[in-house]
């Protein structure tokens, strides 16, 4: 299929760096949702730290695009998530200065092929082309608190999903701490939250939208998979 339009890197006063991480198992529903799976080999215990992903370039899509739905699941799921913006080099930051590090906030559209592999994410299912909508950039100070958002997903013409930031294992500073501990995030670099449990499932000639207030509206699409060749 054709390449995936590619959003505008280049947002005043950022640039984007093309690079999307990933956070899964920060909701404690879908922590809970394993029950004692997190104690079977080879883990035996709950993740210690976060369990993080990236959507590589060939993922990254701008509002309206569309997402092709692989013939052989028949549906695509559509996650929600704030996306937090890296103002400048971060590496072992600390919670109470972790907000100093973000220039900003995004929605994004983070869409996989339905799976439980949580602990080994599968690059197959979860990096194919279009699958990380992301919104425009909103400056830090445009929310009160990141932490306190609703994000409102629809599926066609209906009411979804509602995504909600409170209450994750790790809130936003916390995740920004965590993570640096272990690896530098660069300015320009997106760090998702996490989506949250119960994310809804669409199928081809089916459109989505996420609505937050502060961030605005993200919209694309689902397109059956053609065997056109990639390019």
């Amino acid at each position: 299929m054709p390449s995936p339009r590619l959003p505008d890197l280049d947002i005043a006063p950022w640039r984007l760096s093309g690079v999307v991480y990933g956070t899964l198992l920060n909701d404690p529903a879908s922590l809970a949702a394993l029950g004692e799976a997190v104690n079977a080999p080879p883990y035996k215990a709950a993740p210690r730290a976060p369990v993080l992903y990236v959507k590589p370039r060939n993922t990254l899509a701008a509002d309206g695009a569309a997402v092709a739905v692989p013939g052989d699941a028949g549906r695509m799921e559509i996650g929600a998530s704030l996306g937090i913006v890296i103002g400048r080099s971060a590496c072992r930051v600390a919670a109470g200065q972790a907000l100093d590090f973000v220039a900003g906030w995004v929605l994004v559209a983070d869409l996989c092929v339905p799976h439980g592999n949580y602990y080994r994410p599968n690059v197959r299912l979860r990096a194919r082309d279009a699958s990380c909508l992301l919104g425009p950039v909103a400056r830090r100070d445009a929310l009160a608190d990141a932490d306190a958002l609703q994000i409102r997903v629809t599926v066609g013409d209906r009411p979804a999903h509602v995504a909600r930031t409170a209450g994750m294992v790790r809130p936003v500073a916390t995740l920004l701490q965590d993570v640096t501990e272990f690896m530098t995030l660069q300015a320009g670099d997106v760090l998702m939250l996490g989506v949250s449990a119960g994310a809804p499932q669409g199928c081809a000639g089916e459109s989505f939208a996420l609505e937050c207030a502060g961030l605005g509206r993200l919209q694309g699409r689902l397109v059956a998979e053609t065997d056109e060749a990639c390019t």
